[in-house]
């Protein structure tokens, strides 16, 4: 017994709409839409996290899960977490001029906090 309908093939009628245009109109259509879907998602993205996302960025970075969590906890109770762990890393690695897993172990010590709390709250203000 097939519980299947044979589909009618209406990609002609789904078409219609694209058949005047150029290979190059359609592929920037394309991209177009696609910005129309992604747009949002990046929005949110940027004004939502997890402590589970940032220990995943920082995993990625090079830091273990037992350097990541605390790392991702005092990031939480500074209030900073919304700038992103991982960019709170780069950017004192950038502004000191180490590398990242430097500028983060130092962070794990408990060294620049207040640096990354004075920029980023002029940044906000």
């Amino acid at each position: 017994m097939n519980h299947y309908t044979k589909r009618e093939d209406d990609f002609e009628n789904r078409r219609k709409h694209l058949e005047q245009m150029t290979e190059k109109e359609v592929e920037a259509r394309f991209w177009s839409l696609l910005d129309e879907i992604v747009d949002p998602l990046l929005a949110l993205a940027k004004t939502h996290t997890t402590p589970s996302i940032e220990r995943s960025v920082l995993l990625r970075m090079g830091f273990s899960s037992l350097e990541a969590k605390p790392m991702v906890e005092e990031a939480i109770r500074r209030n900073l977490i919304g700038h992103g762990v991982g960019h709170l890393v780069y950017y004192k690695a950038m502004q000191d001029g180490t590398a990242i897993r430097e500028a983060g172990l130092a962070m794990l010590n408990g060294e620049g906090w207040e640096a990354l709390e004075a920029h980023f709250s002029q940044e906000v203000a």
